[in-house]
């Protein structure tokens, strides 16, 4: 999530970057993707607007084929980059910023679904051997115990995921002006509000809506190929080899099992004056958002060689931005990845 592209231009120049930037309809911020110049070249681009994406085969008189609970003007960006060098390989790099509101699992959901499939089919188009791997990142919205990342990570949906699903989906009256206002506000389409705020300005779906079932949703996310995260796998290698560093990982904070994908991301990767100080109200309030996402190239594995170490509680405080040390309640994360090729002991 970019919004102060004037301040980032000069430096991405002086840096040797090439860079893409697109935004949603209206929207005062947008995705950017930045490349080195003397190292790629750009191959093709595709902006993905969720709300006009179908997640149903078909519109017809009865069933809505976008299946949208809310009007967000979300985005995704994407792009195949081509090796300039003497390796002719390629990269698909996507990034993508998703519908804020904590309550809206189910769009949220709907729209990381989206994201993948266009990614997958974008990389098909482009290089048909599928040979090459992609790489998702962005602001997500979501922390590693939310439904969308055990269904991107090929988890099976808990029962509290599956009920928070059940309880978003319904249809604002962004989608359908017909829904009788409730409270006027501005807060539900830009990041704001308090995070158990409820839902507002809506009424529940019916099947006419054309919202996916839960068990729509499983099938949906079942025809795509699952992601790895490169924090959760990277640090829970550092952690194994060295028990004692004292790293804090999400899972610590927030007690994931150790047969769920996630418990290894970081401890936190937005630490906002705001989200600080509602944390003792809401222990689980949304202050992971942030992934570097990979869809592995077929018979590879991912070597993550190196991470950004992530910040500790302590070091974040008294929260973000702070003036000189950092400009973003975000902080930054960044990896070095591999692809070895799979042996039969790896399947």
């Amino acid at each position: 999530e970019v919004d102060r592209l004037e301040k980032l231009e000069p430096v991405l120049e002086t840096a040797g970057y090439a860079w893409h930037y697109k935004c949603g309809p209206g929207k005062m911020h947008g995705c950017l993707i930045a490349y080195k110049k003397n190292a790629f070249r750009l191959v093709r681009d595709r902006l993905i607007e969720y709300d006009s994406q179908p997640v149903r085969m078909s519109d017809t008189d009865t069933v809505n084929c976008y299946g949208r609970s809310f009007t967000t003007k979300n985005i995704g960006s994407l792009l195949a980059l081509q090796r300039i060098d003497d390796v002719p390989t390629g990269i698909v790099v996507a990034t993508t910023h998703l519908f804020w509101h904590p309550k809206y699992t189910y769009e949220r959901t709907r729209q990381c679904g989206i994201l993948l499939r266009e990614v997958i089919k974008f990389r098909d188009e482009i290089f048909p051997d599928k040979k090459i791997p992609c790489v998702i990142t962005g602001d997500f919205n979501f922390q590693p115990d939310d439904a969308a990342y055990s269904l991107l990570s090929g988890d099976d949906l808990l029962s509290g995921q599956e009920e928070r699903i059940l309880s978003s989906m319904v249809v604002h009256k962004s989608v359908d002006p017909r829904v009788p206002a409730t409270e006027k506000s501005d807060m539900e389409e830009e990041e704001a509000g308090d995070p158990d705020r409820v839902i507002t300005n809506a009424r529940l779906a019916t099947p006419s809506d054309g919202l996916l079932s839960v068990a729509e949703l499983q099938n949906f996310f079942g025809t795509l190929p699952s992601v790895v995260s490169a924090y959760n796998v990277g640090l829970g290698c550092a952690r194994d080899m060295n028990p004692l560093s004292g790293l804090r990982t999400f899972g610590d904070r927030v007690g994931i099992p150790a047969t769920r994908r996630g418990r290894h991301e970081p401890e936190w990767t937005s630490y906002t004056h705001y989200w600080k100080s509602v944390l003792g109200k809401h222990p689980n309030s949304c202050i992971f958002l942030d992934y570097i996402f990979v869809v592995n190239p077929p018979d590879t594995k991912l070597q993550v060689a190196g991470l950004l170490r992530p910040h500790q509680t302590t070091a974040l405080e008294p929260g973000l931005p702070q003036q000189g040390v950092c400009g973003s309640d975000h902080v930054s994360l960044c990896a070095e990845l591999a692809w070895t090729p799979t042996t039969s002991s790896d399947h």
